[in-house]
């Protein structure tokens, strides 16, 4: 009797990794096609939209490359911690730790220097957020406690944080009911690029892309992240410390994702107010995993997903469709991606009734 079993590939080459992430994304675009035509709207039409939408003109294009600064960063975040086999999925209630963190800074030690203020909100947010994700860090190593719980809710405690400030001492007077903070002063702003909402935060995202491939690439600690990820017995033997690399990979991921929380709030709305951040921390997990944990590649996955975020609200007001319906896409997109994942590090080989293989090389898929 001839049976399959999934065998761990001893390599993959680049080229059969970016082929598995192709075949990936098109199943996923297929599957939002089944699922745009059972909403009786033509797929191809309405992906033309989406494209029409991002990329048709100057304005679309703008607002693709602001969608795609905070996905870029919550992405960097997630990667350094999934790197690690740490599940990070707290990235959204770090960012609004970093916003919060940026708006106490505006409010109660503001200095009329644009210097001044950038450098204290970027420390602050990246202080905050780095805390953040450090408690659950801490929770992983000494204690083992399921990381992804850990930071799931915490992100229900920021952000009921966040609600708590905006609708008390924090709230405008002027705002006429909303819960948001009041205008930040112009060198409490991000400069922007013309007339564009595109700010300075681009550069940052950049920076910081570069930055953590190096990191990864060239560098002791980068190493350890790797070994640590693959096995963590081969690190212990190795001398490296588990509890201090958790910790310190948990406190970089979340001072990224606060970071990101400070450009929102002083690059693109100009004050803290509730409903800033719109699922970014978890978008940064599809686009972690689409990127296949290379820090160069998620800038180019987070311009994707912002021609989808963007082409989106075109589908909304031309075709009447529900961004809700993007937002499956994106689910489908993680889905393909994670089963993708599995042919990039197995593969099946054909196996006789005893279980060994009857065909080494040419049974093996």
């Amino acid at each position: 009797m001839t049976k399959w079993r999934l065998e761990p590939r001893a390599s993959s080459s680049i080229f059969f990794s970016a082929a598995i992430t192709s075949a990936s994304l098109c199943a996923a675009l297929v599957a939002g096609g089944v699922l745009m035509t059972l909403m009786k709207v033509n797929p191809l039409v309405s992906y033309s939209e989406i494209l029409r939408g991002a990329l048709g003109s100057g304005y679309g294009f703008s607002e693709t490359l602001v969608k795609a600064i905070p996905i870029t960063l919550t992405g960097l975040a997630c990667l350094f911690s999934f790197k690690m086999m740490i599940w990070n999925i707290g990235a959204e209630g770090q960012l609004v730790m970093g916003a919060l963190a940026s708006a106490a800074v505006v409010r109660y030690f503001y200095f009329d220097s644009h210097v001044a203020m950038f450098i204290l909100m970027f420390a602050a947010s990246a202080i905050s957020g780095g805390v953040w994700g450090a408690i659950p860090g801490f929770l992983k190593g000494r204690w083992a406690v399921n990381e992804i719980i850990a930071t799931l809710m915490l992100n229900y405690i920021a952000l009921y944080t966040m609600d708590f400030m905006l609708y008390g001492a924090w709230k405008d007077p002027m705002s006429m009911g909303f819960p948001m903070t009041a205008p930040f002063p112009d060198s409490a702003r991000l400069w922007r690029f013309g007339n564009t909402r595109v700010h300075a935060g681009i550069v940052i995202a950049v920076i910081v892309s570069f930055l953590a491939w190096i990191v990864m690439r060239w560098t002791q600690w980068g190493f350890e992240i790797r070994v640590i990820g693959e096995s963590q017995r081969a690190a212990r033997y190795f001398g490296m410390s588990i509890m201090r690399n958790i910790l310190l990979v948990m406190f970089v991921s979340g001072a990224i994702a606060g970071i990101c929380g400070f450009g929102e709030v002083a690059g693109l709305q100009g004050r803290l107010s509730r409903g800033f951040a719109v699922g970014y921390g978890f978008t940064g997990v599809i686009v972690a995993w689409l990127a296949r944990l290379n820090p160069l590649a998620v800038p180019l996955v987070a311009f994707l997903m912002g021609i989808l975020l963007v082409g989106g609200d075109t589908l909304q007001v031309v075709m009447a469709l529900p961004l809700s319906s993007v937002q499956m896409i994106q689910g489908m997109i993680l889905f393909s991606i994670l089963g993708g994942e599995l042919f990039s590090k197995y593969r099946l080989r054909r196996v006789g009734a005893a279980g060994r293989s009857d065909v080494p090389t040419e049974g093996a898929v």
